[in-house]
């Protein structure tokens, strides 16, 4: 049985999280939902049904019979055994999402479930569906992948030079921590394969530190935040998750946000995450072409892949920036940066193909990778989809 995951409606309405990625692709709690899902499935073989400028990056393939899985959903021991249990022809419904299609068929139209027998499951589950349903719920997630991935292993130790409160922490091996605090009363704890946390730290849980990523002397963070492999994060930061190969190394606060991959902040950033007036936050959404009400009090920032920040930035409540913008200069910017923006408050032109293209290539070389071709022409062809924002 081959396991494809394939993008629903909440690809459009979670960009531009989603334009350099598929769905399942997104990170939440610890680990990646297709690498939830595949932990299940006892499996590192799996295809991609998504836009068919990533499908050179995330490959397209299928089998004799195929299980197709909603990317935007994260599994559970019950919805894996419903999954499982489905015969030849039936899709797994929850009223109107389509979890899940077994099929010998080698691509699924989401719009032709009626072809399929349908099946109910009535049980609860996480889905994202905005890009705030992220650090939402996190926490929930973040545990989820803390017992699966820790359950029946013993944890590596920690230097006695640290204050552990509690027992909810798993240490993987090669990691470095001294003289922090350590505190799981209110969610674990999970430090990665060769992370480290740098003296005086104080982390409040849930958190999740992924391999190879460090967090620098005196930083405070608290729960639930998720700092994805090969990061680097400083100073202040609560209920956020970061992707991974990013950068917030310095002072400043960074809250209920999310961060993608290949971002970098400039010293003392910070965003805020509550209105003056406490009033709810809307957030630019790309499928409606309008602000949306998010229901939410407490809502920060959402900065997409390769997007930077300038020393001092100041990020209004409920800001989304798009791909590869870069943001800088005194005062705040708009709530909506567009993709591939260049500027701050004072006002925006368009960041170049060339000229961003000059900088990927340089942080991927920090990094010891080699921006290619493939990498180009997906950020070619985001530049070109989102064209209609830039009209600076």
């Amino acid at each position: 049985m081959t396991v494809i995951f394939f993008d629903d409606q909440s690809r459009e309405s979670l960009l531009p999280l989603t334009y350099t990625r598929p769905v399942a692709d997104l990170r939440i709690g610890i680990m990646k939902i297709s690498e939830k899902w595949l932990r299940h499935f006892k499996t590192d073989k799996h295809y991609y049904q998504t836009q068919t400028y990533l499908q050179e990056k995330f490959a397209t393939g299928s089998g004799s019979l195929n299980i197709f899985i909603n990317g935007s959903v994260c599994p559970n021991t019950q919805l894996f055994e419903a999954v499982v249990a489905l015969k030849d022809g039936e899709a797994l419904m929850h009223e109107d999402i389509c979890i899940a299609v077994k099929t010998s068929q080698p691509q699924l139209n989401i719009r032709a479930l009626e072809n399929f027998k349908q099946v109910h499951f009535d049980e609860q589950f996480i889905k994202i569906t905005y890009p705030e349903d992220i650090f939402k719920f996190n926490a929930d997630a973040l545990r989820e992948d803390f017992d699966a991935l820790t359950r029946g292993r013993t944890s590596a130790k920690l230097s006695n030079t640290n204050t552990i409160l509690g027992t909810d922490i798993f240490v993987e091996e090669g990691v470095s921590a001294e003289c922090c605090t350590f505190n799981t009363h209110n969610g674990p704890i999970y430090l990665g394969k060769n992370s480290q946390v740098w003296e005086g730290t104080n982390i409040r849980g849930g958190l999740a530190l992924c391999e190879n990523s460090q967090i620098k002397m005196g930083a405070k963070i608290y729960g639930a935040t998720t700092i994805g492999p090969n990061s680097r994060i400083g100073g202040e930061v609560n209920n956020a998750v970061i992707w991974g190969n990013s950068s917030k190394g310095h002072e400043g606060y960074l809250g209920n946000s999310v961060v993608g991959e290949w971002c970098n902040f400039g010293a003392d950033s910070n965003n805020s995450n509550l209105k003056n007036n406490y009033a709810e936050v809307k957030l630019w959404d790309y499928s409606k072409q309008r602000f949306r009400r998010t229901g939410l009090q407490f809502c920060g920032l959402i900065m997409a892949d390769h997007a930077k920040c300038g020393i001092n930035t100041m990020f209004n409540t409920g800001t989304v920036v798009g791909v590869a913008a870069n943001v800088f200069g005194a005062g705040f910017p708009r709530n909506y940066i567009a993709d591939f923006a260049w500027g701050g408050a004072q006002g925006f032109e368009v960041y170049t193909l060339n000229k961003m293209f000059d900088t990927v290539v340089k942080v991927f070389e920090r990094r010891g990778r080699l921006f290619d071709e493939m990498e180009r022409n997906i950020l070619t062809n985001i530049f070109n989809l989102t064209e209609e924002y830039r009209r600076f």
